[in-house]
């Protein structure tokens, strides 16, 4: 069984890529006023070389910027997006913890005040400056917030009444600003685009749908809203776009928000979600059984988030070949490949470990898929 030469590949990665202490350094002195933008950009340049090269010497063919330029993996492009406010005073927490201990994050804040636009095409300097320096051997990937991500913290009760006293006529203006990013990127050169959600992997979570109770949503059927907009926002992609979705439980600093399998959305997000791959969360006891990838529909790609990037201890490679053993029982060994669970860094802080652990793990990857699938 080969290798695949068009994504998901066998090894792959989600995005995010731990921060060096030089760029987090950098962007401190860039809030305190010490130095300039330009002078931040080209540490974040230098950066992103390095952790472009860091990828190539791991043997991966994705490639990403590690997500270096951003605060956290989606708040920095939902208010790039026309119509969106940020706001102060966010009520909404997000209760996250591990074994280690839990605290109440309260996430960055936004509000539809204006209709939902696309002034222009989101993190094209950064998927360009990517592009350019990438390696011919490396396909550059571009990770995005999917569309439900704009409207699940806070609901209906996060859109202005007075701009959409139709709810419907948000999801139009907020899909066809996705559906122009999507062709955006595309004329830049992205051939591998992602869709981040945690949404459909929180819903999951009984207590999430408890959450989804409290801001006016229905906690049945929800997910499939969010997957019929998707779908919408992703209307007449181009043949040659490969466009895979990320679920996550949450990850921030080594902790976590939702537990539950897949059970509740599988059936509706395998079978309904038009797109290429699922990376799926897969590294402990929160995420569940593999029985509900009996839904996987042939020709998606499953990719395997066995190896956790919230701890730095480096896993087994014969338990990783068991568990993906384990996986073919309800898919086929060829819709499958391998990944962290999810970035190493979904905001700038960065989880538990070291960069050194990082490669580790992402080489781990590389030999253990090359060993399964030839």
């Amino acid at each position: 069984m080969a290798q695949r030469t068009r994504p998901p590949f066998r090894a792959d990665h989600v995005g995010s890529l731990l921060r060096p202490d030089r760029l987090r350094d950098a962007r401190a002195d860039f809030k305190a006023g010490r130095i300039t933008a330009e002078q931040l950009k080209a540490v974040e340049d230098d950066a992103i070389r390095e952790v472009i090269a860091l990828q190539r010497e791991a043997g991966l063919q994705t490639v990403t910027d590690g997500e270096l330029r951003r605060t956290s993996w989606h708040m920095d492009f939902i208010y790039s997006l026309g119509g969106i406010t940020q706001v102060e005073g966010e009520s909404i927490h997000v209760h996250f913890r591990n074994e280690e201990g839990e605290y109440d994050y309260a996430p960055p804040a936004m509000r539809v005040t204006d209709k939902v636009t696309l002034p222009e095409t989101i993190f094209a300097d950064a998927f360009t400056f990517l592009k350019e320096n990438a390696s011919p051997e490396q396909t550059p990937k571009l990770t995005i917030p999917s569309p439900s991500m704009v409207h699940y913290r806070g609901g209906n009760s996060s859109v202005d009444p007075s701009v959409y006293p139709d709810l419907d006529e948000f999801w139009t203006d907020l899909t066809a600003a996705y559906n122009q990013q999507m062709r955006g990127v595309y004329e830049l050169g992205c051939r591998y685009l992602q869709l981040d959600d945690t949404s459909l992997a929180y819903m999951n979570d009984p207590a999430q749908r408890e959450h989804i109770i409290a801001i006016g949503g229905d906690p049945e059927h929800l997910h499939e809203q969010y997957i019929s907009n998707i779908n919408r926002a992703l209307a007449g992609r181009p043949d040659d776009l490969v466009v895979t979705t990320h679920t996550c439980r949450g990850n921030n600093q080594s902790m976590w928000a939702a537990e539950g399998g897949y059970d509740f959305v599988a059936e509706a997000l395998f079978n309904d979600l038009e797109v290429d791959g699922f990376f799926l969360e897969y590294d402990d006891h929160r995420s569940g059984t593999f029985e509900p990838l009996r839904f996987v529909p042939k020709g998606k790609m499953v990719v395997l988030g066995l190896v956790t990037t919230k701890k730095p201890k480096l896993e087994d490679k014969d338990f990783l070949k068991r568990r993906i053993e384990e996986a073919t029982q309800y898919v086929d060994l060829d819709q499958l490949c391998l990944s962290p669970q999810c970035g190493f860094s979904s905001t700038e802080e960065g989880n538990k470990l070291t960069i050194d652990d990082e490669k580790a793990k992402l080489s781990l990857i590389v030999e253990t898929a090359a060993e399964v699938w030839g």
